[in-house]
């Protein structure tokens, strides 16, 4: 995720990329967002999610034209090592005068801003065709307090991921295998209002259960923290599918349900109080700039990237609010759970006991596959941050204490906690706010201030975001900036009343 340059790796049409960015943004997110939306009202949030798209695909085209900034660079600099190897191996070969005044010529044209090697028909110094990944991006364009800024910022976001997806498995699996008045689950989704002390089986409590489950999660997927995973390509359609259909089913069901006149919803507009949740979940909803290296570096055909982007920031904002908007006026406010997958396993709402299990259960097979992913990618981040030019880690190091202290942190918050609209709201407000906002603001403004010391001020990046004028930057980082003290001001505001 934050790693360096890797292989661009098989080429796919724009259509196609399309597709894997709709797929990469819907995720665990989308299963919070009906909650949030409750809770802070339906005009309230439609706006609110309908701003933070726009601010999203914005810091989006802006992760875009630093890639291309970064392709230039890279290409740049290839090309200065080409010609240094040139000019030894003709000093060695012995040439003649003119030869070397007519080379000395050559050499200090090519060392002026290099709008002539576009003129020859060469392709475009800034097409992106390396898969340059932000951590890389950090590297040419920070100094080393904001290279160490964005890792801390991407490790912080990396745990939060972790701490939710280790605290849904558990609660959905609780959810779904315990009743305070029986043993079978159609209880679930009716509104009753469970305490974490109310009976499971027998003795055990809810939050017994969900303890161990949480324990037998750690010890099944824990290990794989110690190795290399990667998500294959039929693991990847295989899950993509799962959750279509577990979207379009909630969906349909929820209509079904509005359309006989069964809808028990009656949102309110607008509760303020619930702004903040909604804020880091729509953050946290909107997610992709960090993996926008792996989707756009192999689309085969970028030059109408930016438009592709915004259709596809389109279609999810039209799905998260049909989505949203079916689940606040089928379900009351106060029956809206935390994964709003839960709210399908109730006998009333679908008397498939298939179908209520699959959705129940939907959530256990989806993160279960990303969990070892997510831990991988943050255990390697940690050993790029501590990395030093020519150092190797011990084997304990290596092996031992950089996956011990993956693991270990994201299973104790959710040991402590297992309200995921919070831990979805906390990560997105702090962590997602970096990485949506301030780290590709900062990317733009460093990558254009480079751009113009190594190519000239006359050279036009050909993937410069539509927002190209400094305004729109030093909106987005007043905005980012903002973000935080407001949620940090709501936080303790809210804590100061218990």
């Amino acid at each position: 995720m934050a790693g360096g340059i890797t292989d661009t790796g098989e080429l796919y049409s724009p259509y196609v990329g399309l597709i894997y960015m709709f797929n990469l943004i819907v995720g665990t997110g989308a299963l919070t967002m009906p909650k949030a939306f409750a809770t802070a009202g339906w005009l309230v949030s439609l706006v609110l999610l309908m701003f933070l798209g726009f601010m999203s695909y914005m810091t989006t085209t802006f992760v875009v034209e630093a890639m291309a900034a970064a392709n230039a660079q890279l290409r740049w600099k290839r090309m200065e090592k080409r010609k240094e190897d040139d000019e030894d191996e003709d000093s060695s070969s012995g040439v003649s005068d003119s030869d070397v005044l007519l080379q000395d010529g050559y050499d200090r044209a090519e060392t002026r801003p290099i709008l002539s090697v576009q003129r020859r028909g060469s392709p475009n110094i800034f097409e992106i065709t390396e898969r340059v990944e932000m951590g890389q991006m950090a590297s040419m364009f920070f100094n080393k307090v904001g290279v160490n800024l964005f890792y801390f910022c991407i490790i912080i976001y990396l745990y939060g991921d972790l701490a939710i997806y280790a605290a849904a498995v558990p609660v959905s699996l609780m959810q779904v295998t315990c009743s305070a008045i029986g043993n079978h689950s159609c209880s679930v989704g009716d509104g009753t209002k469970y305490n974490d002390t109310d009976k499971c089986w027998g003795p055990i409590r809810r939050i017994d259960a969900y303890r161990l489950y949480l324990a037998a999660f750690t010890l099944l997927l824990g290990p794989f923290t110690f190795f290399n995973v990667q998500k294959t390509k039929y693991l990847q359609i295989v899950t993509s599918l799962m959750r279509w259909i577990a979207f379009i089913l909630m969906i349909i069901l929820a209509l079904i349900r509005i359309s006989r006149g069964q809808a028990e919803g009656h949102p309110s507009m607008a509760q303020l109080s619930g702004i903040r949740n909604l804020f880091g979940v729509c953050v946290y909803s909107f997610m992709c700039q960090h993996s926008l290296p792996s989707l756009i570096t192999p689309i085969s055909k970028k030059k109408h990237v930016n438009k592709l982007v915004l259709l596809d920031y389109i279609l999810i904002l039209a799905f998260y609010s049909l989505l949203s908007f079916t689940a606040i006026y089928c379900f009351r406010n106060d029956t809206l759970m935390d994964m709003y997958t839960l709210n399908f396993t109730n006998c009333e709402i679908i008397n498939v006991a298939f179908i209520r299990y699959f959705l129940g259960l939907f959530p256990v097979f989806t993160i279960s596959t990303n969990f070892p992913i997510i831990a991988v990618t943050l255990r390697n981040n940690w050993k790029t941050l501590f990395h030093r030019e020519g150092g190797t880690y011990p084997w304990v190091v290596d092996r031992i204490v950089f996956p011990a202290i993956t693991l270990i942190p994201p299973v104790l918050v959710a040991f402590c906690t297992h309200d995921l609209e919070s831990l979805v709201g906390i990560t997105g407000a702090y962590a997602g706010n970096g990485i949506q906002y301030l780290i590709p603001a900062f990317l733009a403004y460093c990558s254009r201030k480079d751009t113009q010391l190594v190519f000239g001020s006359g050279t036009v990046n050909k993937h410069l975001s539509p927002f190209r004028h400094t305004f729109w930057i030093v909106f987005v980082l007043i905005w980012g900036f903002s973000c935080f003290v407001f949620v940090t001001a709501n936080i303790v505001l809210s804590e100061s009343k218990l």
